[in-house]
C-alpha cells in the first residue's frame, strides 16, 4: 500500500510524496523546491528517496531536482522533449516505468508546455494520475507553449480515464477555478455544491486535492465543452458560434485568462 501526501511549497504548489512504508522508500513528483522533501526525510530517519518524477520543465516543478539528486542519488524521470536537470531516464508516450513497485504509463499531454507528460497508474480499485499543470481541479493549465487544439486533445485523453482515477495536480487553484466554473455554468448544482464544500475546506486549512475524473466530468468546464450549457455560454462570450468543441475550449481558456 502506497501512501501519498502533499508537501506544500511556494504559495500554492504541492509536491506529491509517495511512500512505501514496508521498504521505507519514497518518491516525489515535481519538486520545485528541495527544502520540503529534505525536511521530510530529516524527520523520517531511515527513509530513502528513490525516484523523482517530473511532468514538465517549469522552474516551480524542477527547481529542487538537482539538489535532491545530489543529496539522495534518486533516479530522475522526465519528458524526453524538455530540458530536465539531472534526468536519468527520458520518457515518451506509452513508456512504462516502475516506481515503488507501481507501474506508471506515460501519457503525452502537450498544451501547457509542448513536452508535458502525465503519469498514470492503472489499478482496479484506485487508479492514480499525476498530471502536473495540464488538468487542474475544476480547471486546466494556461497555454504557455501549446495550442488550444493540443490542450483540448490532451484533456480529452485524460477525461477518458476511469472515473475513479484520483487526480494529483500540483497547484491549489481549486477555489478560483470553481468561481470561473460557476460563471460558465451558473445552474450546475454539482459545481455550486463543490464550491461551497471547497470554501469550507479551505477556511479550515484543508487542501482540495486529490480530485477524481468523475468529479471533474461533473464540474470542470474545460471537460464539459460538449455540454449545451457550456457551448451557449462560450458563444455568448465570443459573440459568435463556436462550431467545434476545440473552439468552445479556446473561448473558455481565453475568458479564464482574463477572469
Amino acid at each position: 500500500m502506497i501512501q501519498i501526501d502533499a508537501l506544500p511549497a511556494f504559495s500554492d504548489n504541492y509536491l506529491w510524496l509517495l511512500q512505501d512504508a514496508e521498504n521505507r522508500h519514497c518518491a516525489v513528483v515535481d519538486p520545485g523546491d528541495a527544502g520540503p522533501v529534505l525536511a521530510w526525510l530529516e524527520a523520517h530517519p531511515g527513509w530513502q528517496l528513490t525516484d523523482i518524477l517530473v511532468t514538465h520543465h517549469h522552474h516551480d516543478h524542477i527547481g529542487g531536482v538537482a539538489r535532491l539528486k545530489e543529496a539522495c542519488g534518486a533516479r530522475v524521470l522526465g519528458p524526453s522533449r524538455e530540458k530536465i536537470p539531472s534526468r536519468d531516464q527520458a520518457l515518451d508516450e506509452g513508456d512504462r516505468v516502475q516506481v515503488l513497485g507501481l507501474e506508471f504509463q506515460v501519457i503525452e499531454v502537450p498544451g501547457h508546455t509542448l513536452g508535458h507528460i502525465a503519469y498514470y497508474h492503472a489499478d482496479a480499485t484506485q487508479p492514480l494520475l499525476f498530471c502536473g499543470d495540464t488538468l487542474f481541479a475544476a480547471g486546466c493549465g494556461r497555454l504557455f507553449e501549446g495550442t488550444p487544439e493540443q490542450m483540448h486533445h490532451s484533456l480529452t485523453r485524460l477525461a477518458a480515464l476511469p472515473v475513479a482515477t484520483r487526480i494529483y495536480c500540483t497547484h491549489e487553484y481549486t477555489l478560483s477555478n470553481l468561481r470561473f466554473a460557476k460563471a460558465v455554468e451558473p445552474t450546475n448544482r454539482a459545481t455550486s455544491t463543490r464550491f461551497d464544500e471547497v470554501t469550507r475546506l479551505r477556511e479550515q486549512g484543508g487542501i482540495s486535492l486529490p480530485s477524481t475524473i468523475a468529479l471533474e466530468l461533473a464540474t470542470n468546464p474545460f471537460l464539459r465543452v460538449t455540454e449545451t450549457s457550456v457551448k451557449q455560454m462560450a458563444d455568448e462570450r465570443a459573440g459568435r458560434d463556436n462550431p467545434t468543441p476545440t473552439e468552445v475550449f479556446a473561448t473558455l481558456r481565453a475568458w479564464k485568462d482574463q477572469f
